[in-house]
């Protein structure tokens, strides 16, 4: 055996001539493989500026200098080109994409993240949100006929809902909250807030509106026209009452409420 198995490093024979020359070119293979880290994946010829020990991974259509070196390590070392075929379960930081890949025996693909203990894309995930995203907008595409999102939670008496905020303080809040009944909430300061709506669960999800007594009406103005509430303690009986936006007034007849 003349090369390593794994990174094909060069020993030294007995009886050879110029042994002085294997352990640089050893060294020289390691240099640019080990904790490999390459400045482009999208050259398929050399660039114009170079600096010596500049990692590059060949893009297909490979050509010029770099021709037919279609997925391999390309280092520029000692003033020429030495090139590096990859083996299954390298792996390579791309410097100008910040990413990780790793060669999977045929074709470099992006690093699985299966069981990964944390995800932070664009910031930085914590134990509490493993998965972490700062972007203008999240996109979830179907692959194959619809997508789903699903919010899963261990029993009825957790929480499984979306949480809005401003801030980082909670300014509304839609799902299942202590219980199996889908609510609309909404908080002026994060910590106090007001259901106002309910899709009931036990009652194949009918709407239930928030419930008042006449003294603890909020004002009709602010709820603003068209506004709808349940009142249970109204003087004609429990009746559901809209906001034409100055008062309260029932459905029934319309009265205004007293």
């Amino acid at each position: 055996m003349t090369d390593t198995t794994n990174l094909a490093l060069p020993y030294m024979e007995a009886a050879q001539a110029q042994k002085h020359v294997t352990p640089p070119e050893a060294l020289r293979r390691l240099d640019a493989v080990i904790m490999l880290s390459v400045l482009d994946r999208d050259l398929s010829s050399p660039p114009d500026t170079l600096l010596d020990g500049d990692r590059y991974l060949v893009a297909s259509g490979s050509f010029g200098d770099w021709a037919n070196h279609d997925g391999h390590i390309a280092a520029w070392q000692d003033g020429a080109w030495n090139f590096y075929t990859p083996r299954e379960g390298w792996t390579c930081h791309i410097a100008d994409e910040d990413v990780l890949i790793v060669f999977d025996g045929a074709s470099w693909i992006g690093c699985s993240t299966q069981n990964a203990a944390y995800i932070g894309v664009g910031t930085t995930a914590d134990d509490t949100n493993r998965l972490a995203v700062a972007s203008e907008a999240v996109l979830f595409n179907h692959a194959g006929n619809g997508v789903q999102a699903k919010l899963n939670k261990a029993a009825a008496t957790n929480i499984a809902s979306v949480l809005f905020q401003t801030n980082w303080s909670g300014r509304a809040e839609i799902g299942c909250v202590g219980n199996d009944d889908f609510v609309f909430k909404t908080s002026a300061d994060g910590s106090n807030f007001a259901t106002g709506l309910t899709l009931v669960s036990g009652a194949c999800g009918v709407p239930r509106l928030p419930s008042f007594t006449v003294n603890s009406l909020p004002d009709a103005a602010t709820a603003g026209a068209g506004a709808l509430v349940y009142i249970s303690s109204e003087s004609g009986g429990a009746v559901l009452a809209f906001s034409d936006g100055a008062e309260w007034r029932r459905v029934t007849d319309r009265a205004v409420v007293s």
